[in-house]
């Protein structure tokens, strides 16, 4: 199975073909990828210590992304309280707390990006006909968690400052 493809974790066909959950799939989809880069562009930026708002344009020029999107993804940040806009000439977006103390997790939650490896929403019916849970339910919502408590260990300052490293071999 292949584990990373287009910067995806678990791609759709490898799930078909191999007869799990139909449809299940453990990915981060652009909304948040785009939106982990952003912010840690904005956090590599805070750590040079110059206190200027940081423009979209200059995110979108550096990250390669479009503008029109980071417009869509800020406001959703700025709802959920991680970035903070500052109007007029050199207005632009500051993180609203220190780099340390944001996670990765939050940023990809806050664009309303579900972290689940199952088709089943939580505590609702399965993603078999009439409702079951398929036998491999129970495996990929573990994983999901797993993902999810990884991803909020990891704080946008790590990603930033290059922290997070190759996993650790076995010993």
């Amino acid at each position: 199975m292949k584990t990373l493809r287009k910067g995806r974790l678990l791609t759709q066909p490898a799930f078909k073909t191999r007869g799990f959950c139909k449809g299940a799939v453990m990915k981060l989809s652009t909304k948040g990828r785009y939106a982990v880069m952003a912010m840690t562009d904005l956090a590599g930026h805070a750590a040079t210590g110059s206190g200027r708002a940081v423009a979209l344009a200059e995110i979108a020029a550096r990250q390669q992304i479009s503008l029109s999107y980071l417009e869509q993804l800020f406001a959703r940040l700025k709802r959920r309280g991680l970035v903070a806009s500052v109007r007029g000439p050199g207005g632009g977006y500051r993180l609203a707390k220190p780099a340390r103390e944001t996670s990765v997790a939050e940023v990809v939650l806050a664009v309303d990006e579900p972290l689940r490896a199952t088709r089943c929403a939580i505590h609702e019916k399965g993603c078999m006909k009439g409702g079951a849970r398929c036998a491999t339910h129970d495996l990929w919502a573990r994983m999901g968690e797993q993902i999810e408590s990884y991803l909020a260990s990891v704080s946008l300052e790590d990603v930033a400052k290059g922290r997070i490293g190759a996993p650790a071999e076995a010993a």
